[in-house]
């Protein structure tokens, strides 16, 4: 099941439809956001929206303004062009795994059900979790785990995991658990294994190169005064997404003009927007979401 998208009425919002507009979806997943900015468009207006997992197309819209396209968003301007979009009005982004697939135990993303050491959003990809498991030495788990998991036992786990595989293949997130145990303190359990899983996936679906690649595009793809509206739920991903906002790259300066003012694609709309209290009480994922707006300059 795809549970209620996070921040809905703010997410959309934040984009200030035009009713003729073109806008991207680029995180498909249940059609929650989709839905509500279809509400929104006159019947000239258009919505194209992506997403890589096969079984988000169970869900496709029945309406003439939409086009759902099976792939990854890192893909934004190269099938947008394909069907004749150049420039939209709108962006919208939810970085989060949806809950269907975190409810699907053989996809392995969840901490609470046994299932195959996979993680991929596509599964059309030739690595899953089970390859980095397994196949990855010492020194590239420390590197995952401490970059994407932001671990401080990143070492010590990475060595635990290699020692464990060779006296067998570790094939399913229980037997992963039951390596990991002396790292994983009652009252810190949940949390410690949702930041091992949570860096394993990242690097099985490549998620922070491809959100680069998504945002290095978006400049290009919004029309002027057109609106960026994205949601992050980890520091990681949010930081990246301050600092392009904020100065039009992920390292380094922003670039000034001849005049020493800052010269930079984008400006921030409003402030960091997070959930209420309600909605963190009706939908748990919601709790770590952090939506921020931007505009075209």
């Amino acid at each position: 099941m795809y549970h209620d998208p996070v921040l809905l009425k703010e997410t959309v919002d934040g984009l200030a439809i035009k009713e003729n507009g073109t806008y991207v979806d680029v995180t498909f997943g249940g059609g929650g956001h989709s839905k509500e900015i279809l509400s929104r468009l006159g019947p000239t207006g258009r919505l194209y929206a992506f997403d890589q997992d096969e079984d988000a197309l169970a869900n496709t819209l029945d309406d003439e303004r939409f086009v759902l396209i099976n792939e990854n968003f890192k893909f934004l301007k190269q099938y947008l062009r394909f069907h004749g979009v150049k420039q939209v009005d709108g962006v919208l982004a939810d970085f989060g795994v949806s809950s269907h697939q975190f409810d699907e135990a053989d996809r392995g993303f969840s901490i609470r059900f046994d299932g195959d050491l996979d993680m991929r959003m596509d599964r059309r990809r030739s690595i899953s979790a089970f390859e980095v498991v397994n196949g990855y030495d010492v020194k590239e788990l420390t590197r995952v785990l401490k970059e994407y998991g932001e671990l401080r036992n990143a070492y010590g786990i990475s060595t635990a995991i290699v020692n464990a595989r060779s006296e067998g293949e570790l094939k399913t997130t229980e037997q992963l658990k039951g390596v990991l145990g002396r790292f994983l303190p009652k009252a810190k359990e949940n949390r410690i294994l949702a930041q091992i899983y949570q860096a394993v996936r990242i690097e099985v679906n490549e998620e922070i190169a491809v959100l680069k690649a998504f945002l290095t595009q978006i400049p290009e793809v919004l029309k002027p005064g057109g609106r960026l509206s994205l949601i992050s739920y980890h520091s990681l991903e949010d930081r990246l997404v301050k600092r392009f906002i904020r100065d039009g790259k992920f390292e380094g300066e922003a670039e000034k003009d001849f005049y020493g003012n800052v010269d930079v694609p984008l400006k921030k709309v409003g402030g960091l927007v997070v959930p209420t209290a309600e909605e963190i009480a009706r939908n748990n994922r919601a709790r770590s979401a952090k939506l921020r707006i931007a505009e075209r300059l």
